[in-house]
């Protein structure tokens, strides 16, 4: 089996980024719009402070400020549609052009709103090393449907199949069921924003081994 038919699909948030780091620009974007939209002075470590202990920050923020105009949808769509200040690791970035330019073909299953993970991927300068990209809102299915996993598997036939993610509650159970070989990125530090805290998970729903980070993943591991 050559080179060429080794296909890598890659999960988006929380691996190959820090969604959290998503979290923080789109608050400091609504800080700026109400600044200026409404003359309103919002503080980035109060809000922060309020997703930090497991509150409502859109709530707290228009049960602080009556306005028939600051209303959920205006705050919502500050949240999904603006363009994000994040970035992508140097050692991660390396490590994906070091496999495209072995060879490997590169893919791409993310769940969101189409707007909202291409702009991530524009922001993170990644979204045309991807031979494939599977959105659900354009797709039409969420992970764990099988159908986004089959899709890879129709595209590139008679190949090898990996998988990298992050969530044991979605991200692993279908690419297991198809033999895929499966890859999990630990969050060592706790900042994910979907927890990993162990639940009594199945086998089905755990990966075929864990990493601690992208960057020490290894070609040689890819087979």
């Amino acid at each position: 089996m050559t080179m060429k038919n080794k296909v890598i699909v890659f999960d988006l948030d929380d691996t190959l980024y820090k969604e959290i780091d998503f979290l923080v620009s789109a608050y400091k974007e609504i800080i700026l719009r109400l600044k200026i939209d409404f003359n309103i002075e919002m503080d980035f470590d109060h809000l922060f402070s309020i997703y930090q202990k497991g509150n409502n920050v859109f709530e707290n923020i228009l049960s602080s400020h009556k306005n028939k105009k600051l209303n959920i949808e205006y705050l919502l769509n500050i949240y999904r549609y603006h363009f994000p200040n994040i970035s992508l690791r140097r050692e991660v970035k390396d490590f994906l052009f070091q496999l495209l330019s072995e060879g490997f073909i590169l893919g791409l299953i993310t769940d969101g709103r189409s707007i909202t993970q291409r702009n991530k991927l524009r922001a993170l300068g990644i979204q045309k090393i991807f031979s494939e990209i599977v959105i659900s809102e354009e797709f039409g299915h969420e992970k764990p449907h099988l159908a986004n996993y089959e899709h890879f598997q129709i595209k590139y036939p008679n190949s090898l199949y990996f998988y990298i993610g992050d969530n044991l509650r979605k991200d692993f159970i279908s690419p297991n069921s198809l033999a895929w070989k499966t890859v999990g990125v630990r969050d060592i530090k706790g900042a994910n924003i979907h927890s990993q805290v162990p639940e009594n998970f199945k086998q089905k729903y755990l990966p075929t081994f864990w990493i601690n980070d992208i960057s020490e993943l290894k070609v040689d591991d890819l087979d």
